[in-house]
């Protein structure tokens, strides 16, 4: 399953990355008009979130996996080490949230006494019971974790329009 570092990111790589882009920005909104949509479409809203945000956590885990695994492409030549290292600690950052988010938010969901019923194919298991002090730590901690992958995304796309308007290195053909 490896490859060379000059080909770019493995296929199952890519394939992750591009689906898990695609349902942080369905989720996200989602999650973030919650708290403001009528009655009537919140239970909706709900359901979706937490469903996309469980395939999330699942593709997170298999594009881990698929690191391990795998060879990755080094820093471009001529890159500055300092912006190496922040492109490096911000690639680890996302996979630490977009892994955390999922897990603190289906644990959230547990907390307030409702299990997550996965686009209705059927109810995952909770490990935690009912909690309302819980239930409010948590529902912080995932709030928080929301800004968090929204700037780490902003940082990470930046660095991409960085990569190809001003430093035409061809990084961006690697995840393409």
């Amino acid at each position: 399953m490896s490859m060379p570092q000059e080909a770019g990111y493995h296929p199952l790589a890519r394939c992750f990355h591009w689906l898990v882009a695609v349902l942080v920005f369905a989720v996200w909104p989602l999650g973030a008009l919650i708290s403001v949509v009528g009655e009537d479409v919140r239970t909706g809203f709900y359901f979706w979130h937490e469903s996309l945000g469980f395939v999330v956590l699942w593709l997170m885990l298999a594009r881990l996996c698929v690191r391990f695994l795998t060879t990755t492409p080094g820093p471009p030549a001529g890159l500055p080490g300092a912006l190496a290292g922040l492109a490096h600690a911000n690639q680890w950052a996302l996979y630490l949230v977009l892994i955390a988010q999922p897990v603190v938010g289906f644990l959230a969901t547990n907390a307030h006494g409702f299990p997550l019923d996965w686009f209705g194919l059927g109810t995952v298991p909770s490990p935690v019971g009912e909690s309302p002090a819980l239930a409010e730590t948590l529902s912080a901690i995932h709030y928080w974790l929301a800004w968090a992958v929204l700037a780490l995304v902003g940082l990470h796309v930046a660095g991409v329009l960085y990569h190809r308007v001003i430093r035409h290195d061809g990084v961006l053909a690697r995840m393409t």
